[in-house]
């Protein structure tokens, strides 16, 4: 179907979407500014085709996993354009305590693939296939350790032990710097392995020194489908260890059947909140949630560490939305993290095509299904057009996309080049991508580990300014990227 009869199809496509899915809540007005409930999405939502990220998630296209063994090509995302409203200003990296004086690269492109939606162009110059640049200092790939089922979060402890977590089996395991694997922690609840489900990320409290609480995210099985819950416990360490006075602090409602696109990804904030992303659950029914306010699915959500709603959220007190939710508009993200402001970025799943960098800010509308730079897996369009008023565009994207998972913002000393860097996983590209980022825009992009021909779900510096990252396989290794010699 040529570009033309796929935008004019959409129109039909849509309209029988939003009558069969649309709750009929409260919508936004015009201009995209939030309305007075329950969000909206807009004309030309993307209704067009078959719903869901069907591949989401890496290796050949069409598949159906996202999460686990060899799932499909994809990933989402978007950017946020404007000043922060989170605190810290714009600079290399975001940081705003070094000057990057470093050259910017100018060679040809480090994506060269042929685009999936050739007449969708950029907003601006620096949004896509940024100049490739190339590593200078030498370095090691270290395995740690292997046989992992397929492994989906690292979390550090104080002692520089790790908590590393097997989607597929629902295990939590702590591993030594040496690489030697603990018995499976005990206590954790069951998950909804299925599809993209298990049990996801990671994190330890920041107040783990006088609470010994760790949260994780996981497909919570439930009457009726699932959906992606947020536990905390306190970790019982030792040569057996487990979890006590468990607690589920957050569910992401509603409750739905799809084992696909729930997000998972955890980042406290500096203050101590706790950001949580969500997917919009794939299937067409949580698609055209992902801009409504009355439903979790496609957002972001900042909660306090025990669940409760921080009083500073945007829609607290506004009828019929859930108070919790800080943007929307999100399609499935599987990465994000703080960069050194201490300000919260996010690489989102997209479609066939457009995975996204995005500046997260809040109540802002990152634009899913209304807008976005990918089409359906059928080929079949999405999006009649990549922009609209109030909505916000991605820093950057990616077509033909990466599918990334794991994300961190360097800041070690180990790798001084890396400065400010910003690091993602890459699943169906099979490398370790390298951004570097000035004034909030992409100048640069490299892809590490080429030759290895892994799938990279997570990345995450170490205490000791080392990369730790975890590949995604039946047979998963921890991996340590260290200088050389």
């Amino acid at each position: 179907m040529s570009a033309i009869s796929k935008h004019r199809h959409l129109a039909l496509s849509l309209a029988l979407s939003l009558a069969a899915c649309d709750s009929g809540t409260d919508r936004k007005d015009a201009t995209g500014s939030p309305g007075n409930a329950a969000g909206t999405t807009g004309v030309g939502n993307g209704g067009g085709g078959t719903a869901g990220g069907v591949g989401d998630d890496g290796g050949s296209a069409g598949s159906s996993s996202d999460g686990g063994g060899m799932a499909g090509d994809s990933s989402d995302g978007g950017m946020a354009g404007g000043s922060s409203d989170g605190g810290g200003t714009a600079g290399g990296g975001g940081s705003d305590s070094e000057v990057d004086n470093r050259p910017l690269p100018s060679g040809p492109p480090a994506s060269t693939g042929t685009p999936n939606v050739p007449e969708f162009e950029p907003a601006f110059p620096e949004q896509t296939r940024a100049p490739g640049m190339t590593t200078q200092a030498p370095f090691d790939v270290l395995e740690i350790a292997k046989g992992f089922n397929s492994p989906w979060a690292i979390a550090f402890l104080p002692d520089a032990r790790m908590l590393v977590t097997e989607k597929a089996t629902g295990k939590l395991y702590i591993v030594t710097a040496e690489g030697t694997k603990s018995p499976a922690v005990a206590g954790l609840p069951e998950v909804d392995a299925r599809g993209q489900g298990g049990l996801l990320d990671v994190e330890v409290g920041p107040d783990y020194a006088s609470s010994g609480l760790i949260y994780w995210t996981y497909y919570e099985p439930r009457q009726g489908g699932n959906g992606l819950a947020v536990a905390r416990a306190k970790l019982d360490d030792g040569a057996t260890p487990s979890v006590s006075d468990l607690q589920i602090i957050f569910r992401m409602m509603p409750t739905l059947q799809s084992t696909q696109h729930a997000g998972g990804r955890l980042v406290f904030a500096p203050d101590g909140k706790l950001f949580v992303t969500l997917g919009e659950r794939s299937i067409l029914e949580g698609r055209m949630q992902a801009q409504k306010l009355d439903s979790h699915f496609g957002k972001i959500v900042r909660i306090e560490p025990d669940g409760s709603v921080p009083s500073d959220n945007p829609y607290v007190g506004m009828p019929n939305a859930k108070p919790e939710i800080w943007s929307i508009g999100h399609r499935n993200i599987l990465a994000a993290a703080l960069d050194r402001s201490g300000r919260l970025w996010e690489v989102e799943m997209g479609p066939k095509g457009g995975d996204e960098l995005n500046l997260v800010q809040r109540a802002k509308d990152y634009g899913w299904p209304t807008i976005g730079y990918g089409e359906e897996y059928s080929g079949a369009a999405i999006h009649q057009s990549t922009q609209a008023t109030g909505m916000e565009q991605p820093v950057y994207y990616w077509d033909p996309v990466v599918a990334p998972s794991g994300m961190t913002v360097y800041s070690g000393s180990l790798f001084p080049e890396w400065r400010g860097d910003f690091f993602v996983g890459g699943l169906s590209s099979t490398n370790l991508i390298r951004l570097m980022v000035r004034n909030d825009k992409v100048v640069g992009e490299e892809r590490l580990l080429k030759d290895r021909g892994e799938r990279i779900r997570e990345v995450v510096q170490g205490p000791e300014g080392a990369l730790y990252l975890l590949t995604d396989d039946a047979n998963g290794k921890l991996l340590k990227i260290v200088p050389k010699g």
